[in-house]
């Protein structure tokens, strides 16, 4: 299990290492002198080639790529994003500011997700081919298909302007994280629940579960007892990669209920070419991504081994045989 865990980790350094070239391309291929940029959102419209090559070595842009991508890399793994060209702080404390906020609005829609997709997953394959399971596989539909920015107008619209309830501007708290967080549950539940529903019909062929109901074994207790724990390693795996996506920051919602996270300043820095604040958020997506994978494969491992590799399960039978 020590060298699955080993190997895990060196897949997700690997990963993160990839990620890491990628995110810094940006600023490399950039079209045009980020420098001249830069002087000309401080008002130097017609710098010298003094001012400018004193702004590529303060912005790093001086010297081989190689060694400007260490000096890079260095920074970024003492948590030194570099500097935001519109704001002038630090992208560490820009995106630390709003990274609660993001948290947060992860937190309760994923707990939104969670409970719909898993009272909606039971419900499905408890009556597979019957009205509740096609009815709730038909409301999930508009879910799957519509935008989650059309989502959340049309929440705005409806529950905020017609029906006066929460408010237009969300501050970051509690008081005003449901409508957001709803808006992206809502997608994520419908995906989870077919997911779950799929894993639990899949497990009521096993023959254990045959053996409990010839046995006398009630619906309920099929389903909660010896189908929902099959079916929880692959939910588990397409959970983590959405509380992922999720921790990332969901920009465009964010946008649209003006929530202040993370995902709305980096739309901010896109529509500015604010190039470090885009660089800072996707290294931070790309590290969420590979470090909430790495968790939920290890925790797939430890419930149920059938997940390791074929060569770990080969040692551990050969010497439970011993």
């Amino acid at each position: 299990m020590i060298i699955v865990i080993a190997r895990r980790v060196g897949q997700a350094v690997a990963t993160l290492a990839v990620g890491s070239v990628l995110v810094w391309s940006l600023l490399a291929l950039a079209p045009g002198d980020p420098a001249r940029r830069v002087l000309a959102t401080n008002n130097v419209t017609s710098p010298t080639a003094a001012q400018v090559t004193a702004k590529r070595v303060e912005l790093g842009l001086s010297g081989q790529p190689v060694a400007r991508y260490g000096r890079w890399l260095a920074g970024a793994a003492r948590g030194d994003l570099g500097t935001s060209w519109v704001t002038g702080r630090p992208v560490r404390h820009e995106l630390g500011s709003r990274l609660p906020a993001t948290l947060r609005l992860t937190a309760a829609a994923v707990a939104l997700a969670l409970g719909v997709a898993l009272l909606l997953g039971c419900v499905a394959a408890s009556a597979p081919g019957r009205w509740p399971d096609l009815a709730i596989r038909l409301a999930a539909l508009p879910a799957l298909v519509l935008p989650s920015f059309v989502v959340g107008l049309v929440l705005l619209q409806v529950v905020v302007l017609r029906l006066a309830q929460f408010r237009v501007i969300s501050d970051g708290s509690w008081s005003t994280v449901f409508l957001p967080a709803l808006t992206l549950a809502l997608a994520t539940a419908a995906t989870w629940s077919r997911i779950l529903r799929a894993g639990l019909l899949q497990a009521r062929g096993a023959p254990h579960v045959e053996v409990a109901r010839a046995r006398g074994a009630g619906r309920a207790r099929l389903l909660l007892v010896h189908d929902l724990p099959n079916a929880l390693v692959p939910f588990l795996t397409v959970v983590g990669a959405g509380v992922a996506a999720l921790l990332g920051g969901a920009p465009i919602v964010e946008t649209v209920f003006t929530w202040p996270g993370v995902g709305r300043f980096a739309v901010q820095g896109i529509t500015s070419r604010d190039l470090p604040v885009v660089q800072g958020y996707a290294l931070l997506g790309i590290t969420a991504y590979v470090a909430v994978s790495l968790v939920v494969d290890l925790i797939a491992m430890a419930v149920d081994p059938r997940t390791a590799p074929a060569s770990t399960r080969r040692v551990r039978l050969s010497r439970s045989g011993r």
